[in-house]
């Protein structure tokens, strides 16, 4: 939405002098909540659950929640489908539409608690591959927010739960029935199984939250923004140890692409498995005024990482997760850089789904072949300097990756 005269920093006088938006969050946030005013206006509603919900906070007595519409709706299935918004191109007002219609009701919980009805709907409503008829009571109607974050997709409305009942029958797949009652099954060889089986991360990673992969006594609930990174570790993972079997790849050759204002070049070099992000803002945008340049990165050799990606956090997972599985898919093996550039497209947070299908996007196309490393990385420099302002020399300079292929080129000689 174009910033206007509603805007309460700028008053519509001048938008680039102040955020450089073209789009005005403050402005979104107060017409979506003129939109769901009404649905948000009661105590008690019947709707559609399409999600869980398990918050971090006060770990491990948190608050466990349903995400669910106030009504019932044709199409609640896309409220919670991140990779159907980034097939149909979806734009953040409308994903943010969709986030924003579901009430947050929620109840505080052990993580280990186990004869909890609200912990049994919610494992039910995980279970559904479409979203349950619920009915919902609150302790007082709901108090409007919009709470946005870097790991999950947005969340609306939040409010106590009184009680909660399912009124329809759920519906779920024998496949992932048989995963769930095999309490001899690691959480981790589950989540496999469950993804060769065709399905995505987002459902997986909705049984790991809830507590429903695992072996039976180590069950229990995982935060949602955990279990989203953690999905995309342990699929990868597995990945990885398969393309380390495969041929090298033949050429040098570079993916570009990008979703909501995040733009993506995934570099694949002709050398043994390792990876390394680099994540930055384009100069000039409202995030970085200063023009500094200012970048996160981590990285992993062959050997893998034996810590958590503390710099670009869930953001190294869900870009690596795409990348392993274009390797797979070319039955191949490489080193990859990866670099990010985050435009004043991308106008709020929401959530590290974003990187992974940006990823999958650019993955998807054509790639650039070339070469020679040096002439790859030529090209990159200048394509960062015309579109976003920057000389990648930065990042080639602190790259450990680069460092690690050059010293290996020198032994190989020696061989």
């Amino acid at each position: 939405m174009p910033v206007n005269k509603n805007c309460i920093i700028c008053k519509g006088k001048d938008p680039l002098k102040y955020c450089n938006r073209k789009y005005c969050p403050l402005i979104s946030k107060t017409k979506i909540y003129r939109d769901i005013a009404d649905g948000i206006s009661k105590e008690s509603f019947s709707g559609d659950a399409p999600a869980p919900f398990v918050g971090r906070y006060n770990y491990p007595d948190v608050n466990v929640g349903i995400l669910s519409t106030t009504t019932e709706e044709k199409n609640s299935w896309e409220y919670d489908f991140p990779k159907h918004w980034a097939m149909k191109n979806y734009d953040e007002e409308k994903i943010v539409d969709f986030r924003s219609s579901l009430v947050h009701s929620r109840t505080q919980s052990n993580i280990k608690s186990k004869n909890d009805k609200i912990i049994e709907i919610v494992k039910e409503i995980a279970l559904a591959i479409k979203p349950p008829e619920v009915e919902i009571n609150l302790e007082k109607t709901p108090s409007f927010s919009l709470n946005l974050d870097n790991y999950s997709a947005p969340t609306g409305p939040v409010a106590d739960l009184k009680n909660a009942q399912v009124t329809s029958n759920v519906k779920t797949s024998v496949k992932i029935e048989r995963i769930v009652d095999d309490t001899d099954l690691k959480a981790t060889q589950g989540a496999e199984i469950l993804y060769k089986k065709g399905f995505d991360e987002n459902t997986i990673s909705k049984l790991l939250s809830v507590g429903n992969l695992g072996v039976g006594k180590n069950r229990k609930l995982v935060p949602t923004r955990w279990s989203i990174t953690a999905t995309d570790d342990l699929i990868t993972k597995k990945i990885i140890t398969e393309i380390k079997q495969n041929k090298l790849i033949d050429n040098y050759r570079m993916y570009c692409g990008n979703h909501l204002g995040n733009y993506y070049y995934i570099m694949f070099l002709p050398s043994i498995w390792s990876f390394e992000l680099f994540e930055t803002y384009a100069k000039g945008v409202s995030f970085n005024q200063s023009g500094e340049v200012s970048y996160t990165t981590d990285y992993e050799n062959y050997n893998g990482r034996k810590d958590y990606a503390s710099q670009c956090t869930g953001g190294y997972y869900a870009a690596r997760f795409p990348v392993t599985e274009k390797l797979k898919q070319m039955k191949r093996q490489a080193s990859v850089l990866v670099l990010r550039f985050i435009t004043d497209e991308y106008t709020m947070p929401l959530g590290v789904w974003v990187c992974r299908e940006a990823s999958r996007k650019a993955l998807k196309k054509r790639p650039l072949c070339f070469e020679s490393k040096s002439q790859m990385l030529s090209y990159m420099k200048r394509i960062s300097k015309i579109k976003f302002g920057y000389d990648t020399d930065v990042f080639i300079e602190k790259s450990k990756m680069l460092r690690e292929i050059r010293t290996q080129s020198r032994l190989s000689e020696w061989m």
